[in-house]
């Protein structure tokens, strides 16, 4: 595959992330991170996120636990410096509030229609990766799409989401989702993976008394290079994410 339709991930000096995921995401791609609690799905987006920006990609980066201060704090203790992306519009961060009066917590005593705010948010979908950190809290505080799974209507409560993110990709642009699976349904989780064109498992083994984490690459559609089945890493402060050469399994 060409790579001029990969969007790098950079920091090749510092890391093997990148070369370890083929050099890079396919361009017009819906990318799946799933993984529980401690996984360190957000510690991956990030370091995602900042080696796109070191390349000059524009990145939307969505968060519904973090305030922009816990952004910058988590990000510095993780070596990935993302002020100046930030003042220079390169990076625009944003936070969704449920519960202190921001822009998707409850208005008039009702919950907001989250997924259709979200869709209508046409700012956040102007740049070239946009990330969404977690999306099962998105689905669990939408009171449609909660409606419609309690029916047992999963495909339709996630149809119109998934044609707005195929909108999305057709312009070339990556769409990153992070899931919790224990928080949401499996079956509410299930149209998601089935349009996911890079779907990664985040996983915690118990070696002995060590806990190593690893990636489990489900489907990588549009690879460059071989991507392999599992990735072992950790999260070290001070560096960031690490890619373990030892065999995690």
């Amino acid at each position: 595959m060409p790579r001029d339709n990969l969007l790098s991930l950079g920091l090749e000096s510092h890391d093997r992330v990148n070369m370890e995921l083929g050099g890079g995401i396919p361009r017009g791609s819906i990318v799946l991170m799933e993984g529980d609690y401690g996984a360190g799905k957000s510690a991956l987006s990030q370091r995602f996120a900042y080696g796109l920006l070191e390349e000059g990609a524009t990145v939307t980066m969505l968060s519904t636990e973090l305030t922009i201060r816990g952004f910058l704090d988590q990000m510095h203790s993780l070596s990935y410096d993302v002020v100046r992306p930030l003042l220079n519009e390169q990076l625009l961060f944003l936070h969704a509030d449920f519960n202190s009066g921001g822009a998707f917590s409850e208005e008039a005593g009702e919950r907001m229609q989250l997924l259709t705010r979200l869709m209508n948010a046409e700012v956040m979908w102007n740049t070239d990766v946009i990330f969404i950190d977690t999306f099962d809290s998105i689905l669990r505080n939408d009171p449609t799409f909660e409606s419609l799974i309690r029916k047992n209507e999963e495909r339709q409560a996630a149809l119109e989401i998934i044609s707005f993110f195929r909108d999305v990709i057709s312009q070339g642009k990556v769409i990153v989702l992070t899931i919790d699976p224990s928080a949401i349904d499996e079956d509410a989780i299930g149209p998601f993976r089935a349009i996911a064109d890079v779907f990664l498992q985040l996983e915690m083994i118990e070696v002995g008394s060590e806990v190593r984490r690893q990636i489990s690459v489900k489907r990588f559609a549009g690879m460059g290079e071989q991507v392999g089945d599992t990735i072992g890493y950790s999260v070290r402060s001070g560096t960031g994410v690490v890619v373990e050469s030892r065999n995690v399994a």
